[in-house]
């Protein structure tokens, strides 16, 4: 008999970084007893490993740009109201099926607008379930800034009216949550940190596999084409240019650009869409050479990993550069900036890489998983007290 049945929603647009935190928080609860229906809405990448959970897959969207102007679906058109009566419809018969105690939603109400023709419907068919499962928001540390004082109303109002819990997927001593949510205080009462959560290795991880490597990595690769490109040129101006390097293109690069970067690259330079045993490199590298998601950075962190890093900043995203900065100020890492990012830049980047000491995290908390784990057990506790007593409204 499963602990309690969980309903976890996640939608991924561009890259890969929020499916992977969302896998890695559904693997530990499935470990830990849960019965987990993971409902996914982007594209299933290769090699996603979700442990004992269920995928539910719905028909997938993606960003048609790097600006998230656009969403488009699986045949990269724009999606139409026909599309999303069918998205709906398959979200809701999902729950249904499910019958959870606990519906978790990745990202919205702070992300994710463009996702409210069934995610609302799904707060409704919460709230209108016997017994009503508990609701709750997965979120990361940092938010993109949009400075709207409107959209911050209408965030922390559906918040209280149907969010029992938002799960924060950091640690205040880093990043406190109102750093780039003000609204934090008007929620207080609903915020949980579970500190960071990071992919855990996979067990006989242990392996000497790209010791001493350059390991030059792109995330999901869809916009990874600019740093792939500056890494290759960048390696003869190093110190390390005799060292072997690596480049992980990710699975979502085009397959035109994958074939160019395999063609250029010289002897000494592996090129390769996805390794499954990727935190064995980079634990292993001499120095790991990235973009800044959450996922990249952390697990470059408890791997105690040289790092060098060019945020994403495309589209007015603002959440990579402060993470970049925040880690760098505290001597953890190194930033190319985006706008400044060339060949010589990006080399200069890496040699001061080099002699730098391995960084310590101290007592940044990184066991986010079990404290995911322990804030859903604790919902859970809550909503059984509150169904003896009778009641059917937002848990405390």
């Amino acid at each position: 008999m499963s602990r309690g049945r969980i309903f976890f929603y996640v939608q991924h647009l561009l890259g890969i970084g929020h499916l992977r935190r969302a896998a890695a928080i559904a693997r530990g609860l499935a470990r830990e007893g849960f019965a987990v229906a993971f409902v996914s809405g982007g594209e299933p990448p290769p090699g996603l490993d979700l442990g004992g959970a269920e995928i539910r897959q719905l028909p997938p969207a993606r960003a048609g740009d790097p600006g998230f102007a656009s969403i488009v679906d699986a045949g990269g058109r724009p999606i139409d109201d026909a599309w999303r009566a069918q998205r709906r419809q398959a979200l809701l018969e999902a729950f249904a099926d499910a019958a959870p105690d606990i519906v978790l939603i990745e990202l919205y109400p702070f992300g994710r607008r463009p996702f409210r023709f069934e995610l609302q419907p799904l707060l409704a068919a919460a709230a209108a379930r016997q017994p009503r499962p508990a609701v709750a928001c997965s979120v990361r540390d940092i938010l993109v800034d949009r400075n709207d004082p409107q959209r911050e109303a209408e965030i922390i109002a559906i918040i209280r009216r149907s969010f029992d819990r938002v799960l924060v997927h950091g640690d205040p001593r880093l990043v406190p949550f109102e750093a780039t949510f003000p609204g934090a205080r008007e929620i207080a009462d609903r915020l949980r940190y579970t500190g960071y959560v990071v992919n855990e290795a996979p067990a006989g991880a242990r392996s000497a596999a790209g010791e001493g490597e350059i390991l030059v990595s792109a995330g999901g690769g869809a916009v990874g084409a600019p740093l792939l490109w500056a890494a290759l040129a960048a390696r003869p101006l190093t110190r390390v240019a005799e060292k072997p390097w690596r480049l992980i293109t990710g699975p979502n690069l085009g397959g035109a650009e994958f074939e160019r970067l395999t063609a250029a690259a010289p002897r000494g330079v592996a090129v390769e869409r996805f390794r499954d045993d990727f935190q064995a490199l980079l634990r292993n590298c001499h120095v790991s050479v990235s973009q800044a998601g959450y996922n990249t950075v952390m697990e470059l962190l408890v791997a105690r990993t040289r790092a060098v890093v060019v945020p994403f900043a495309e589209g007015n995203e603002t959440e990579q550069p402060l993470r970049s900065r925040l880690l760098a100020e505290r001597g953890l890492l190194t930033v190319v900036e985006p706008a400044s990012l060339t060949p010589a830049s990006l080399a200069a980047g890496i040699d001061v890489a080099c002699l730098a000491a391995p960084p310590a995290i101290g007592s940044i908390d990184v066991a986010g998983v079990a404290g995911t784990v322990r804030a859903i057990d604790d919902l859970l506790g809550v909503r059984a007290r509150a169904a003896a007593g009778g009641r059917n409204a937002v848990l405390r």
